[in-house]
C-alpha cells in the first residue's frame, strides 16, 4: 500500500516503507487557508487514532487542524515550521511536511483517495 492517499478534509499521507508515513496538508487547503502564521506540532512519541487531531494550523485567514489520516506513532516532527511556517505555502508536498509516523493498521488506508480520486474531488469542490 506504498504511495500517496489523501482525505476528504485535505490530509495527505505518503507511505514510505513497510511502517513509515510522513503526513501534511495538500496544496488545495493550503491556498484555501492562505498564508500560515503558526503550526503546533504533536510530541514525538504521541500515540494517535485515526482522525485524531495531528496538528493545529492558524493562518491568516483561519486556524483549523491536521487531522492524522490513519493511526499512528508520531516518530518526528518538521521542527522547521515554527520558525517557518510559510514552508507549507511554499511546498505543501514537500520540505511543507508536518510529521512522521509509524503507521498501525494500513487497512486504514483502504478508506483514502489516491492522487486521481483526490483530484476529482476537489474538482468538484469548484
Amino acid at each position: 500500500m506504498s504511495g500517496l492517499w489523501f482525505t476528504e478534509d485535505h490530509e495527505w499521507i505518503r507511505i514510505e516503507d513497510d511502517e513509515g508515513a510522513v503526513v501534511g496538508i495538500t496544496d488545495y487547503a493550503q491556498d484555501q487557508l492562505g498564508e500560515l502564521v503558526f503550526v503546533e506540532l504533536p510530541e514525538v512519541g504521541a500515540e494517535l487514532g485515526q482522525g485524531d487531531e495531528g496538528a493545529v494550523i492558524e493562518s491568516v485567514k483561519a486556524a483549523g487542524e491536521l487531522k492524522i489520516p490513519v493511526s499512528g506513532t508520531v516518530t518526528e516532527v518538521n521542527d522547521a515550521l515554527a520558525d517557518e511556517p510559510g514552508q507549507v505555502n511554499a511546498d505543501p508536498l514537500g520540505d511543507g511536511w508536518f510529521f512522521r509516523v509509524r503507521v498501525r493498521d494500513t487497512s486504514e488506508l483502504e478508506g483514502l483517495m489516491d492522487e486521481e480520486a483526490y483530484q476529482s474531488y476537489i474538482e468538484s469542490l469548484d
